[in-house]
């Protein structure tokens, strides 16, 4: 339905800043267990900065919360046009979620494009926030509207609120010495303030957040606090919105601690940190800015306190160069990238893999091949991190089912790294890199122990009785190489890319010593040791799926719809890929069907089917989004009816 609104003065006049007004009669108040919230704009209007802020003051409720940005590669795309629309969904509930919604029950437009690009994710009834001053003719007719949609009848389906939102700022902020143009760019904390009155969400931080914020333009951090608070008056004085919503703290959702919000990328961030201190040593990033890991690269810069070193490097070779070679002196060496810069780094991964060093390799996936979409999500460099060097080049590889989860998953891939002396793939993406969900601070004794012993002095007796240093000397266990720090007396050694000979670490061509050294390599990283594969199946199933990475969230949510639905279906979901969990093979063997979702054409299917002779049906989607729930819900309904 079409709701009327005042006049912009009128409205204006009842926003008056700086005061919490009662509405003149109470308004009605509706609790929900969850809701999902889409801010729209063109990629300038603060979309993302509105839905940050919105799901910070979300997680400091207490309320369980899963979060979608998804914005335009370009850095400034022609504004009103749908390829620079930007998005932010937030999802957020008073019990366990898991992802940021299928279909948002509120959109929140700030122009025609921003309504054309997202309506058709809307169920009917959903509630329709339009900033009536861009729907002009020339605005409408840049995306193809022929007509006016707030007028044509194509959304009387929906609770439509037309509201000028861009008026309504520059009225509210006319005390304030600034151009229309600097007061129109506080409309997205009007949008704010407004979504904040609607479902009752904290306001201090968002104030707080904006003096810090504009601390060198007071000027500036006063004017967008007025334009939040006028948001949050318009919505409790005006007519147009009747009802407001409550959504409990999810207090049941969560073990007992402290949780903060976070970011796949800031987790991961942190996870490398905290890696560090458990290991003692000095971390060093090798990297060169791409999307979507550059985050990582500027979230380390900040903690030079830490021990923290970060080099940004003029190209990607040299970024894992440098962190090849800080692993070399001793330092646990990271390099970042996206899918082409793994293709670059290649070679040199290959290097670590002969040097029997470790390095951690953080590929933060993303649409390809090539260049690609660099700002949506993918899976689809699984294979090449498992084969995408020259050579038997065996590289061990996991990956984060969550945001949060990206945290632990940095301390596991440090611990392969540090007891096997190999590089490790760390296989995120954007989906998880930007979204973000709550996360419990973990203890310090809850943190493992990753230290390591450097090589001291001699490890080898010769026949004659002398003592000597040889570099590629295996512990029996792990058959990991000692690791001899360059400056030590005596253990000085050769390093390069040509084949080593056991032992000694001197050049060899010689093809017994070089098959030796191919089939131990790869023996040392079968031989890892990773957890066995937990199934969850409570009701005996004959349907498995089998999930990695960031698809843990939709499949897990489809998996409890069709358990609530009363369909019987196993779930497992794999962190470790390379080697696989050693119980894997009878997992798969005990189900009739297999299906592996992936954001791919089918890479892990493809392994699966390879190694365990599984018929494993693959269900495939590479549209740059991730998977919703409902979707992978009647596909996984399917199989088991199949």
């Amino acid at each position: 339905m079409t709701s009327q609104v005042s006049s912009p003065a009128e409205q204006a006049d009842e926003a008056v800043l700086g005061e919490q007004r009662k509405p003149a009669a109470a308004k009605d108040v509706r609790r929900l267990d969850r809701v999902i919230i889409r801010f729209a704009g063109d990629s300038g209007d603060g979309m993302q900065l509105t839905g940050d802020r919105f799901t910070s003051e979300t997680a400091s409720f207490g309320n369980d919360l899963s979060t979608l940005p998804n914005f335009p590669a370009e850095i400034r795309a022609p504004a009103g046009t749908l390829p620079g629309v930007s998005s932010f969904q937030l999802h957020f509930a008073d019990h366990d979620i898991l992802t940021p919604g299928d279909a948002p029950n509120v959109l929140v437009a700030m122009n025609p494009a921003a309504l054309k690009a997202n309506v058709q994710d809307l169920p009917r009834g959903a509630e329709i926030i339009v900033n009536t001053d861009e729907f002009t003719k020339r605005a409408m007719q840049k995306v193809g509207y022929d007509s006016s949609p707030l007028e044509d009848g194509s959304l009387d389906g929906y609770h439509l609120h037309p509201v000028p939102l861009t008026t309504l700022t520059v009225e509210a902020l006319k005390e304030f010495d600034l151009s229309r143009k600097e007061a129109e760019r506080s409309k997205n904390m009007f949008a704010l303030g407004l979504l904040s009155w609607m479902y009752h969400r904290p306001t201090e931080g968002t104030e707080k957040f904006l003096k810090s914020k504009f601390a060198k333009k007071p000027e500036i951090a006063a004017a967008n606090i007025a334009a939040f608070r006028a948001g949050w008056n318009f919505g409790e004085t005006t007519e147009d919105f009747a009802v407001s919503y409550e959504v409990a703290p999810a207090a049941k959702a969560f073990p007992v601690g402290t949780y903060r919000n976070i970011s796949g990328n800031l987790a991961l961030s942190y996870g490398l940190v905290a890696a560090s201190r458990q290991a003692d040593l000095p971390l060093f990033l090798g990297s060169y800015p791409i999307t979507p890991a550059s985050d990582i690269l500027h979230e380390l810069s900040k903690h030079k306190n830490f021990g923290v070193r970060t080099f940004q490097a003029e190209d990607e070779i040299a970024g894992i160069g440098a962190a090849l070679g800080a692993a070399f002196g001793g330092s646990l060496a990271v390099t970042t990238t996206s899918g082409p810069g793994v293709a670059l780094k290649s070679e040199t991964i290959g290097l670590a893999v002969s040097l029997e060093l470790p390095l951690l390799v953080v590929d933060i996936q993303r649409g390809g091949p090539s260049t690609g979409l660099p700002t949506k999500t993918e899976q689809a460099d699984l294979l090449q991190a498992m084969f995408g060097r020259n050579g038997e080049a065996p590289v061990p590889v996991i990956a984060p089912c969550t945001p949060a989860d990206c945290f632990d998953a940095a301390l596991e891939a440090a611990r392969i790294a540090l007891t096997y002396r190999t590089p490790v793939f760390l296989l995120s993406d954007g989906y998880l890199a930007n979204g973000s969900e709550p996360w419990r601070i973990p203890e310090l004794d809850e943190l493992p122990d990753l230290r390591v012993q450097f090589a001291q002095g001699p490890n080898h007796t010769l026949e004659d009785g002398s003592e000597v240093f040889w570099p590629y000397k295996r512990d029996p266990q792990t058959l990991a190489r000692p690791w001899a720090v360059p400056g030590t007396p005596g253990l000085e050694h050769r390093i390069g890319g040509i084949e080593k000979e056991d032992g000694t670490g001197n050049i060899s061509y010689a093809p017994a010593n070089h098959d030796f050294m191919v089939r131990t390599r790869q023996a040392k990283i079968d031989g890892i040791d990773v957890p066995e594969l937990e199934v969850d199946d409570p009701h005996d199933a004959r349907t498995l799926v089998l999930g990695w990475g960031s698809t843990y969230g939709p499949i897990t949510a489809a998996v409890r719809r069709l358990r609530t639905a009363g369909h019987e279906i196993a779930q497992s979901h794999l962190r470790h890929l390379n080697p696989f969990p050693k119980n894997l093979g009878d997992v798969l063997g005990r189900y009739d069907r297999v299906v592996v979702p992936e954001m791919n054409l089918g890479q892990l299917a493809t392994l699966i089917r390879a190694k365990y002779l599984v018929d494993a049906h693959s269900y495939n989607q590479v549209n740059g989004m991730p998977f919703k729930a409902e979707q992978l819900a009647t596909a996984l309904k399917e199989a088991i009816d199949g």
